[in-house]
Protein backbone atom coordinates (compact mmCIF):
# COMPACT_ATOMS: atom_id res chain seq x y z
CA UNK A 1 0.00 0.00 0.00
CA UNK A 2 1.32 3.29 -0.64
CA UNK A 3 2.61 5.12 2.22
CA UNK A 4 1.51 8.55 1.80
CA UNK A 5 1.46 11.99 3.85
CA UNK A 6 -1.80 12.45 5.25
CA UNK A 7 -0.28 14.89 7.65
CA UNK A 8 -2.71 16.04 10.48
CA UNK A 9 -2.24 16.83 13.82
CA UNK A 10 -4.39 17.91 16.88
CA UNK A 11 -4.17 17.45 20.37
CA UNK A 12 -4.92 14.38 22.54
CA UNK A 13 -6.29 14.14 26.21
CA UNK A 14 -3.95 11.32 27.73
CA UNK A 15 -5.78 8.36 29.25
CA UNK A 16 -4.04 7.04 32.08
CA UNK A 17 -0.54 7.43 34.31
CA UNK A 18 1.51 4.25 32.69
CA UNK A 19 3.57 2.63 34.44
CA UNK A 20 6.91 2.27 33.25
CA UNK A 21 7.32 -1.42 34.18
CA UNK A 22 4.73 -2.38 31.01
CA UNK A 23 6.12 0.23 29.02
CA UNK A 24 8.24 -1.02 25.77
CA UNK A 25 10.44 1.51 25.21
CA UNK A 26 9.69 3.58 28.09
CA UNK A 27 11.91 3.83 31.57
CA UNK A 28 11.95 4.92 34.87
CA UNK A 29 15.39 6.61 35.46
CA UNK A 30 14.16 7.36 39.24
CA UNK A 31 14.35 11.01 38.26
CA UNK A 32 10.37 11.41 38.83
CA UNK A 33 11.03 15.14 40.52
CA UNK A 34 13.80 15.94 38.10
CA UNK A 35 13.41 19.06 36.36
CA UNK A 36 13.95 17.77 32.89
CA UNK A 37 14.75 21.25 31.69
CA UNK A 38 18.18 21.04 33.51
CA UNK A 39 19.59 17.58 32.50
CA UNK A 40 22.74 18.02 30.62
CA UNK A 41 23.32 15.83 27.56
CA UNK A 42 26.10 13.51 27.10
CA UNK A 43 27.36 13.47 23.56
CA UNK A 44 29.06 10.74 22.18
CA UNK A 45 30.16 9.17 18.91
CA UNK A 46 27.22 8.25 16.74
CA UNK A 47 26.54 4.31 16.29
CA UNK A 48 25.21 2.28 13.43
CA UNK A 49 21.46 3.37 12.70
CA UNK A 50 19.58 0.77 13.89
CA UNK A 51 17.01 -1.72 12.13
CA UNK A 52 14.05 0.99 13.21
CA UNK A 53 16.23 3.62 11.78
CA UNK A 54 17.01 2.18 8.61
CA UNK A 55 20.21 0.26 9.49
CA UNK A 56 23.41 0.89 7.59
CA UNK A 57 26.62 2.41 9.00
CA UNK A 58 27.68 5.08 11.30
CA UNK A 59 27.75 8.64 9.77
CA UNK A 60 30.87 9.47 8.32
CA UNK A 61 33.33 12.45 9.14
CA UNK A 62 31.50 16.12 8.73
CA UNK A 63 32.44 17.57 5.12
CA UNK A 64 34.91 20.33 6.58
CA UNK A 65 36.10 18.00 9.34
CA UNK A 66 34.64 16.76 12.89
CA UNK A 67 32.24 14.16 13.74
CA UNK A 68 28.53 13.77 14.43
CA UNK A 69 27.73 13.20 17.59
CA UNK A 70 24.79 11.86 19.51
CA UNK A 71 23.32 12.03 22.80
CA UNK A 72 19.79 10.66 24.76
CA UNK A 73 17.71 13.61 26.24
CA UNK A 74 14.47 12.22 28.60
CA UNK A 75 10.98 13.86 28.04
CA UNK A 76 7.83 12.53 29.23
CA UNK A 77 6.19 10.24 28.16
CA UNK A 78 2.42 11.90 29.13
CA UNK A 79 2.92 15.97 29.19
CA UNK A 80 -0.15 16.00 30.86
CA UNK A 81 1.91 14.15 33.78
CA UNK A 82 5.42 16.15 33.27
CA UNK A 83 6.54 14.75 36.82
CA UNK A 84 5.71 10.90 35.99
CA UNK A 85 7.20 8.63 33.92
CA UNK A 86 9.52 9.36 30.68
CA UNK A 87 10.72 7.99 27.46
CA UNK A 88 14.25 8.62 25.57
CA UNK A 89 14.47 10.40 22.46
CA UNK A 90 17.55 10.24 20.46
CA UNK A 91 19.42 13.66 19.44
CA UNK A 92 22.19 14.08 16.69
CA UNK A 93 24.40 16.92 15.96
CA UNK A 94 27.37 18.83 13.96
CA UNK A 95 29.03 21.44 16.37
CA UNK A 96 29.29 24.66 14.55
CA UNK A 97 32.55 25.54 12.13
CA UNK A 98 32.47 28.85 12.76
CA UNK A 99 33.65 30.80 15.48
CA UNK A 100 31.67 30.99 19.15
CA UNK A 101 31.52 34.27 18.62
CA UNK A 102 29.40 34.23 15.40
CA UNK A 103 27.41 31.56 16.68
CA UNK A 104 23.97 31.73 16.86
CA UNK A 105 22.88 28.73 18.75
CA UNK A 106 21.64 25.30 17.29
CA UNK A 107 19.39 24.76 14.29
CA UNK A 108 16.48 22.06 14.84
CA UNK A 109 15.61 20.01 11.73
CA UNK A 110 13.08 17.85 11.47
CA UNK A 111 12.52 15.69 8.03
CA UNK A 112 9.16 15.04 8.20
CA UNK A 113 7.03 11.80 7.31
CA UNK A 114 5.58 11.74 9.97
CA UNK A 115 8.10 9.01 10.98
CA UNK A 116 11.74 9.82 9.43
CA UNK A 117 14.20 9.51 11.51
CA UNK A 118 16.46 12.99 12.22
CA UNK A 119 19.18 11.23 13.51
CA UNK A 120 19.21 8.61 10.42
CA UNK A 121 18.23 11.37 7.99
CA UNK A 122 20.52 14.62 9.08
CA UNK A 123 23.70 13.08 7.99
CA UNK A 124 22.39 11.80 4.52
CA UNK A 125 21.96 15.87 4.28
CA UNK A 126 25.20 17.30 5.52
CA UNK A 127 26.96 18.40 2.63
CA UNK A 128 23.57 20.47 2.09
CA UNK A 129 23.52 22.12 4.92
CA UNK A 130 27.24 22.98 5.57
CA UNK A 131 26.65 27.21 4.98
CA UNK A 132 24.51 27.04 8.00
CA UNK A 133 27.07 25.50 9.46
CA UNK A 134 28.99 28.27 9.74
CA UNK A 135 26.77 29.99 12.59
CA UNK A 136 24.46 27.24 14.04
CA UNK A 137 25.05 23.77 15.44
CA UNK A 138 23.21 21.33 12.89
CA UNK A 139 20.84 19.23 14.91
CA UNK A 140 18.29 16.71 14.43
CA UNK A 141 16.24 13.95 16.47
CA UNK A 142 14.18 11.28 16.13
CA UNK A 143 10.95 12.08 17.47
CA UNK A 144 8.52 9.71 19.84
CA UNK A 145 7.59 6.93 18.24
CA UNK A 146 10.44 6.94 15.77
CA UNK A 147 13.69 5.20 15.82
CA UNK A 148 15.61 5.08 18.64
CA UNK A 149 12.63 7.13 20.49
CA UNK A 150 10.38 4.99 22.41
CA UNK A 151 9.80 3.33 18.47
CA UNK A 152 6.50 2.08 17.55
CA UNK A 153 6.51 -1.26 16.11
CA UNK A 154 3.71 -3.16 14.40
CA UNK A 155 4.03 -6.11 12.32
CA UNK A 156 7.61 -8.38 11.68
CA UNK A 157 9.62 -7.97 8.26
CA UNK A 158 7.75 -11.37 6.71
CA UNK A 159 4.26 -9.69 7.79
CA UNK A 160 5.40 -6.64 6.32
CA UNK A 161 6.53 -7.95 2.93
CA UNK A 162 2.88 -9.38 2.60
CA UNK A 163 1.08 -6.20 3.76
CA UNK A 164 2.69 -3.78 0.91
CA UNK A 165 2.02 -6.43 -1.64
CA UNK A 166 -1.72 -6.62 -1.10
CA UNK A 167 -4.37 -5.31 -3.83
CA UNK A 168 -4.85 -1.82 -2.17
CA UNK A 169 -6.99 -1.25 -5.05
CA UNK A 170 -9.68 -3.23 -4.35
CA UNK A 171 -12.39 -4.52 -7.15
CA UNK A 172 -15.10 -6.25 -5.52
CA UNK A 173 -16.08 -7.15 -2.22
CA UNK A 174 -14.03 -10.12 -1.59
CA UNK A 175 -11.09 -7.64 -2.20
CA UNK A 176 -12.40 -5.06 -0.14
CA UNK A 177 -12.67 -7.61 3.24
CA UNK A 178 -9.28 -8.88 2.37
CA UNK A 179 -7.91 -4.91 2.50
CA UNK A 180 -9.82 -4.14 5.28
CA UNK A 181 -8.68 -7.40 7.06
CA UNK A 182 -5.06 -6.74 6.83
CA UNK A 183 -5.06 -3.31 7.26
CA UNK A 184 -7.02 -4.29 10.88
CA UNK A 185 -4.31 -6.92 11.12
CA UNK A 186 -1.89 -3.99 10.97
CA UNK A 187 -3.33 -2.06 13.40
CA UNK A 188 -4.12 -4.35 16.04
CA UNK A 189 -0.17 -5.62 16.16
CA UNK A 190 0.61 -2.04 16.69
CA UNK A 191 -1.94 -2.22 19.81
CA UNK A 192 -0.43 -4.83 20.83
CA UNK A 193 3.14 -4.50 20.40
CA UNK A 194 3.41 -0.66 21.10
CA UNK A 195 -0.21 0.06 22.54
CA UNK A 196 1.42 2.08 26.03
CA UNK A 197 3.21 4.47 23.58
CA UNK A 198 0.18 5.14 21.10
CA UNK A 199 -1.97 7.65 22.72
CA UNK A 200 1.12 9.83 23.08
CA UNK A 201 2.69 10.44 19.90
CA UNK A 202 0.81 12.89 18.93
CA UNK A 203 2.44 16.25 17.34
CA UNK A 204 0.99 18.36 20.13
CA UNK A 205 3.58 15.82 21.85
CA UNK A 206 6.38 16.39 19.59
CA UNK A 207 6.27 20.11 19.54
CA UNK A 208 6.54 20.05 23.47
CA UNK A 209 9.58 17.75 23.31
CA UNK A 210 11.42 20.33 20.74
CA UNK A 211 10.39 23.45 23.48
CA UNK A 212 12.35 20.83 25.82
CA UNK A 213 14.95 20.34 23.70
CA UNK A 214 15.28 24.13 23.30
CA UNK A 215 15.89 24.47 26.76
CA UNK A 216 17.82 21.52 26.83
CA UNK A 217 20.61 23.13 24.25
CA UNK A 218 20.60 26.28 26.35
CA UNK A 219 18.87 28.49 23.76
CA UNK A 220 16.55 31.26 24.08
CA UNK A 221 14.64 30.83 20.97
CA UNK A 222 13.94 27.94 18.76
CA UNK A 223 15.85 28.21 15.40
CA UNK A 224 14.30 25.81 13.10
CA UNK A 225 13.91 24.01 9.68
CA UNK A 226 11.02 21.83 8.62
CA UNK A 227 10.22 20.05 5.83
CA UNK A 228 7.10 18.20 4.46
CA UNK A 229 5.50 16.93 8.13
CA UNK A 230 8.09 19.05 9.64
CA UNK A 231 6.26 22.13 8.53
CA UNK A 232 3.23 21.04 10.50
CA UNK A 233 5.13 20.21 13.45
CA UNK A 234 6.93 23.73 13.42
CA UNK A 235 3.24 25.39 12.74
CA UNK A 236 2.39 23.30 16.03
CA UNK A 237 5.03 24.64 17.82
CA UNK A 238 4.78 27.98 16.77
CA UNK A 239 0.78 27.83 18.05
CA UNK A 240 1.83 26.58 21.52
CA UNK A 241 4.90 29.05 22.43
CA UNK A 242 4.69 32.07 19.37
CA UNK A 243 6.96 34.20 21.54
CA UNK A 244 9.69 31.09 21.62
CA UNK A 245 10.05 31.02 18.01
CA UNK A 246 13.73 32.29 16.34
CA UNK A 247 14.26 32.58 12.93
CA UNK A 248 12.48 29.28 11.33
CA UNK A 249 11.94 28.30 7.92
CA UNK A 250 9.43 25.88 6.14
CA UNK A 251 10.04 23.45 3.15
CA UNK A 252 7.26 21.30 1.56
CA UNK A 253 4.47 22.65 3.06
CA UNK A 254 1.26 20.96 4.60
CA UNK A 255 -2.43 22.90 4.22
CA UNK A 256 -3.02 22.93 7.62
CA UNK A 257 -6.85 23.63 6.83
CA UNK A 258 -7.56 20.11 5.14
CA UNK A 259 -8.84 17.23 7.00
CA UNK A 260 -7.02 13.95 5.86
CA UNK A 261 -9.87 13.47 2.67
CA UNK A 262 -9.13 16.45 1.91
CA UNK A 263 -5.45 16.34 2.03
CA UNK A 264 -5.56 12.78 0.18
CA UNK A 265 -7.21 14.49 -2.65
CA UNK A 266 -5.12 17.53 -2.94
CA UNK A 267 -1.99 14.68 -3.35
CA UNK A 268 -4.34 12.61 -5.78
CA UNK A 269 -4.04 15.58 -7.83
CA UNK A 270 -0.37 16.57 -6.40
CA UNK A 271 0.91 13.20 -8.07
CA UNK A 272 -0.93 13.82 -11.45
CA UNK A 273 0.58 16.84 -11.87
CA UNK A 274 3.97 15.44 -11.42
CA UNK A 275 3.07 12.42 -13.29
CA UNK A 276 2.03 14.73 -16.59
CA UNK A 277 5.32 16.98 -15.70
CA UNK A 278 7.39 13.88 -15.85
CA UNK A 279 5.58 12.25 -19.16
CA UNK A 280 6.09 16.07 -20.80
CA UNK A 281 9.83 15.85 -19.95
CA UNK A 282 9.96 12.45 -21.28
CA UNK A 283 9.06 13.50 -24.57
CA UNK A 284 10.21 17.12 -24.91
CA UNK A 285 13.70 16.07 -25.31
CA UNK A 286 15.69 15.84 -28.29
CA UNK A 287 15.79 11.92 -28.22
CA UNK A 288 13.00 9.78 -28.61
CA UNK A 289 11.23 8.82 -25.18
CA UNK A 290 11.35 5.43 -25.08
CA UNK A 291 8.55 4.88 -22.90
CA UNK A 292 5.79 6.49 -25.17
CA UNK A 293 5.51 8.63 -28.63
CA UNK A 294 3.72 11.18 -26.71
CA UNK A 295 2.70 12.57 -22.98
CA UNK A 296 -0.66 10.66 -22.87
CA UNK A 297 1.07 7.51 -24.75
CA UNK A 298 3.18 7.45 -21.63
CA UNK A 299 0.48 7.52 -19.31
CA UNK A 300 -1.85 5.23 -21.15
CA UNK A 301 0.97 2.55 -21.28
CA UNK A 302 1.67 3.11 -17.64
CA UNK A 303 -1.91 2.69 -17.11
CA UNK A 304 -1.77 -0.49 -18.79
CA UNK A 305 0.84 -1.90 -17.05
CA UNK A 306 -0.84 -1.19 -13.55
CA UNK A 307 -3.80 -2.97 -14.73
CA UNK A 308 -1.91 -5.95 -16.18
CA UNK A 309 -0.29 -6.60 -13.27
CA UNK A 310 -3.78 -6.38 -10.83
CA UNK A 311 -4.40 -10.17 -12.43
CA UNK A 312 -0.79 -10.42 -13.53
CA UNK A 313 2.54 -9.84 -11.18
CA UNK A 314 5.98 -9.91 -12.98
CA UNK A 315 9.47 -10.66 -11.50
CA UNK A 316 10.03 -7.96 -9.18
CA UNK A 317 13.29 -8.52 -6.59
CA UNK A 318 13.44 -12.51 -5.93
CA UNK A 319 11.56 -13.87 -4.38
CA UNK A 320 8.77 -10.98 -4.76
CA UNK A 321 6.87 -10.19 -7.60
CA UNK A 322 6.03 -6.71 -8.58
CA UNK A 323 2.33 -6.36 -7.86
CA UNK A 324 -0.10 -3.62 -8.67
CA UNK A 325 0.27 -1.63 -5.44
CA UNK A 326 4.52 -2.33 -5.59
CA UNK A 327 4.73 -0.91 -8.97
CA UNK A 328 2.11 2.13 -7.96
CA UNK A 329 4.36 2.44 -5.25
CA UNK A 330 7.34 2.47 -6.62
CA UNK A 331 6.01 5.03 -9.45
CA UNK A 332 4.86 7.23 -6.79
CA UNK A 333 8.30 7.20 -5.18
CA UNK A 334 10.28 8.34 -8.34
CA UNK A 335 7.36 11.30 -8.69
CA UNK A 336 9.03 12.71 -5.12
CA UNK A 337 12.06 14.04 -6.53
CA UNK A 338 12.69 15.10 -10.41
CA UNK A 339 16.58 13.51 -10.33
CA UNK A 340 14.73 9.99 -10.25
CA UNK A 341 13.00 10.52 -13.39
CA UNK A 342 15.46 9.00 -15.15
CA UNK A 343 15.08 5.94 -12.92
CA UNK A 344 11.54 5.95 -13.04
CA UNK A 345 11.66 5.87 -16.86
CA UNK A 346 14.46 3.24 -16.80
CA UNK A 347 12.21 0.71 -14.54
CA UNK A 348 9.51 1.28 -16.99
CA UNK A 349 11.01 0.28 -20.16
CA UNK A 350 12.28 -3.00 -17.60
CA UNK A 351 8.83 -3.74 -16.63
CA UNK A 352 7.48 -3.52 -20.37
CA UNK A 353 9.98 -6.30 -20.56
CA UNK A 354 8.44 -8.59 -17.81
CA UNK A 355 11.34 -7.09 -15.35
CA UNK A 356 10.15 -5.62 -11.95
CA UNK A 357 12.98 -5.23 -10.22
CA UNK A 358 14.07 -1.00 -10.27
CA UNK A 359 10.02 -0.54 -9.68
CA UNK A 360 10.11 -2.33 -6.67
CA UNK A 361 13.37 -1.62 -5.70
CA UNK A 362 11.67 2.15 -5.70
CA UNK A 363 8.63 0.52 -3.65
CA UNK A 364 11.28 -0.76 -1.00
CA UNK A 365 12.39 2.51 -0.87
CA UNK A 366 8.78 3.96 -0.05
CA UNK A 367 8.00 1.21 2.32
CA UNK A 368 11.46 2.05 4.14
CA UNK A 369 12.70 -1.36 3.23
CA UNK A 370 16.43 -2.10 3.43
CA UNK A 371 18.19 -4.94 1.12
CA UNK A 372 18.80 -7.33 3.47
CA UNK A 373 14.49 -7.04 3.95
CA UNK A 374 14.67 -5.43 7.07
CA UNK A 375 12.00 -2.52 7.52
CA UNK A 376 12.85 0.51 9.51
CA UNK A 377 9.63 1.92 11.81
CA UNK A 378 9.10 4.70 9.73
CA UNK A 379 5.51 3.05 8.64
CA UNK A 380 3.89 1.88 11.87
CA UNK A 381 5.37 5.33 13.33
CA UNK A 382 3.86 7.79 10.48
CA UNK A 383 0.61 5.46 10.87
CA UNK A 384 0.63 5.66 14.53
CA UNK A 385 1.49 9.62 14.53
CA UNK A 386 -1.51 10.24 11.93
CA UNK A 387 -4.11 8.23 13.12
CA UNK A 388 -3.98 9.87 16.60
CA UNK A 389 -3.40 13.29 15.42
CA UNK A 390 -6.76 13.09 12.90
CA UNK A 391 -10.44 12.89 14.47
CA UNK A 392 -11.82 11.40 10.85
CA UNK A 393 -12.44 7.80 10.52
CA UNK A 394 -13.22 6.59 6.99
CA UNK A 395 -15.10 3.16 6.32
CA UNK A 396 -15.23 1.12 2.72
CA UNK A 397 -19.17 2.58 1.92
CA UNK A 398 -17.91 5.84 2.36
CA UNK A 399 -14.95 5.58 0.42
CA UNK A 400 -16.47 3.63 -2.56
CA UNK A 401 -18.75 6.78 -2.83
CA UNK A 402 -15.99 9.35 -3.14
CA UNK A 403 -14.03 7.29 -5.58
CA UNK A 404 -14.98 8.63 -8.52
CA UNK A 405 -13.92 12.65 -7.25
CA UNK A 406 -10.96 10.74 -6.62
CA UNK A 407 -10.66 9.10 -9.93
CA UNK A 408 -11.62 12.59 -11.85
CA UNK A 409 -8.42 14.02 -9.64
CA UNK A 410 -6.11 11.23 -10.90
CA UNK A 411 -6.99 8.65 -13.08
CA UNK A 412 -3.84 6.65 -11.98
CA UNK A 413 -3.55 7.43 -8.39
CA UNK A 414 -7.04 8.08 -7.64
CA UNK A 415 -7.84 4.34 -6.50
CA UNK A 416 -5.15 3.77 -4.17
CA UNK A 417 -5.13 6.83 -2.70
CA UNK A 418 -9.07 6.93 -1.85
CA UNK A 419 -8.41 3.27 -0.17
CA UNK A 420 -5.58 4.78 2.28
CA UNK A 421 -7.92 7.01 3.74
CA UNK A 422 -9.28 3.47 5.53
CA UNK A 423 -5.61 3.10 7.70
CA UNK A 424 -6.96 4.60 10.67
CA UNK A 425 -10.63 3.21 11.06
CA UNK A 426 -9.64 0.17 13.70
CA UNK A 427 -6.88 2.19 15.06
CA UNK A 428 -6.73 1.68 19.23
CA UNK A 429 -6.05 5.64 19.89
CA UNK A 430 -9.60 8.31 18.71
CA UNK A 431 -8.15 11.31 16.85
CA UNK A 432 -8.70 14.70 17.65
CA UNK A 433 -9.57 17.21 15.16
CA UNK A 434 -9.55 17.38 11.74
CA UNK A 435 -6.93 19.80 11.58
CA UNK A 436 -3.95 21.22 13.55
CA UNK A 437 -4.25 25.04 14.92
CA UNK A 438 -0.94 26.72 13.73
CA UNK A 439 -2.34 30.45 14.29
CA UNK A 440 0.76 32.03 16.13
CA UNK A 441 0.50 35.60 17.00
CA UNK A 442 3.15 37.49 18.48
CA UNK A 443 5.76 34.96 16.57
CA UNK A 444 8.82 35.92 15.05
CA UNK A 445 8.75 36.03 10.70
CA UNK A 446 8.37 32.12 9.47
CA UNK A 447 9.74 31.80 5.92
CA UNK A 448 7.06 29.52 4.06
CA UNK A 449 8.57 28.02 0.81
CA UNK A 450 6.29 26.60 -1.74
CA UNK A 451 7.14 24.44 -4.78
CA UNK A 452 4.95 24.87 -7.68
CA UNK A 453 5.38 20.83 -8.88
CA UNK A 454 5.11 19.88 -5.14
CA UNK A 455 3.39 16.25 -5.68
CA UNK A 456 2.77 15.24 -1.89
CA UNK A 457 2.40 19.04 -0.54
CA UNK A 458 0.71 20.67 -3.05
CA UNK A 459 1.87 24.19 -3.44
CA UNK A 460 -1.40 25.90 -2.49
CA UNK A 461 -0.49 24.80 1.17
CA UNK A 462 1.92 27.24 1.47
CA UNK A 463 -0.36 29.90 1.02
CA UNK A 464 -2.98 28.14 3.49
CA UNK A 465 0.10 28.10 5.87
CA UNK A 466 1.07 31.46 5.75
CA UNK A 467 -2.17 32.87 6.01
CA UNK A 468 -3.21 30.64 9.23
CA UNK A 469 -0.12 31.64 10.83
CA UNK A 470 -1.36 34.91 10.66
CA UNK A 471 -0.28 38.56 9.38
CA UNK A 472 3.08 39.36 9.92
CA UNK A 473 4.27 35.77 10.75
CA UNK A 474 3.51 33.72 7.70
CA UNK A 475 6.12 34.78 4.65
CA UNK A 476 5.89 32.81 1.64
CA UNK A 477 8.39 32.36 -0.90
CA UNK A 478 7.22 30.61 -4.04
CA UNK A 479 9.70 28.12 -5.97
CA UNK A 480 8.85 27.58 -9.62
CA UNK A 481 10.31 24.34 -9.72
CA UNK A 482 9.61 20.34 -9.23
CA UNK A 483 9.67 17.95 -6.63
CA UNK A 484 9.10 17.64 -3.03
CA UNK A 485 10.78 20.43 -1.23
CA UNK A 486 13.06 23.64 -2.50
CA UNK A 487 16.21 24.28 -0.66
CA UNK A 488 17.25 20.36 -1.81
CA UNK A 489 17.02 21.65 -5.50
CA UNK A 490 19.88 23.47 -5.32
CA UNK A 491 18.09 26.52 -7.02
CA UNK A 492 20.34 29.80 -6.09
CA UNK A 493 17.59 32.35 -5.36
CA UNK A 494 15.62 29.56 -2.99
CA UNK A 495 18.99 28.98 -1.18
CA UNK A 496 20.10 32.68 -0.80
CA UNK A 497 16.49 33.58 0.70
CA UNK A 498 16.39 30.79 3.05
CA UNK A 499 20.55 31.54 4.04
CA UNK A 500 20.07 35.04 4.10
CA UNK A 501 17.25 34.84 7.17
CA UNK A 502 18.97 31.84 9.03
CA UNK A 503 22.19 33.30 8.95
CA UNK A 504 21.69 37.19 8.90
CA UNK A 505 17.60 37.53 9.51
CA UNK A 506 17.30 39.15 6.33
CA UNK A 507 13.46 38.31 5.88
CA UNK A 508 12.50 38.06 1.65
CA UNK A 509 9.87 40.14 0.60
CA UNK A 510 6.48 38.13 0.68
CA UNK A 511 5.84 37.30 -2.33
CA UNK A 512 8.98 36.37 -3.73
CA UNK A 513 9.36 33.93 -6.62
CA UNK A 514 12.46 31.90 -7.72
CA UNK A 515 12.98 30.58 -10.88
Amino acid sequence: MPRLLRLRAAALTATAVLLSAVLGGCGDDGAKDEDLTQQQLSWKACPAPDEAQGGGTAPSPLPKGGEWQCATMKAPLDWNDPKGDTIDLELIRARTSGSESERIGSLIFNFGGPGSSGVAGLPSFGEDFETLRTRYDLVSFDPRGVGRSAPVLCENDQQLDAYFQQDATPDDAAERTDLVDNTKDFNDACEENAGKVLPHVRTTDAARDLDLMRQVLGDSKLHYFGFSYGTELGGVYAHLFPKRVGRAVFDAVVDPTRNPEQSSLGQAEGFQLALDNFAEDCVSKTEKCPIGDSAQDVKNRIAALLNNLDSKPIPGVFPRELTQSAATSGILQALYSQDLWETLTEGLKQAYDGDGSILMLLSDSMNGRSKNGEYDNSVAAYTAVSCADAKPRYDTAYVQRKLPEFRAASPLFGDSMAWGMIGCTDWAVAGAADHPDVSAPGSAPILVVGNTGDPATPYEGARKMADALGKGVGVELTYRGQGHGAYDSKNKCVQGAVNGYLLDGKVPPAGTVCT
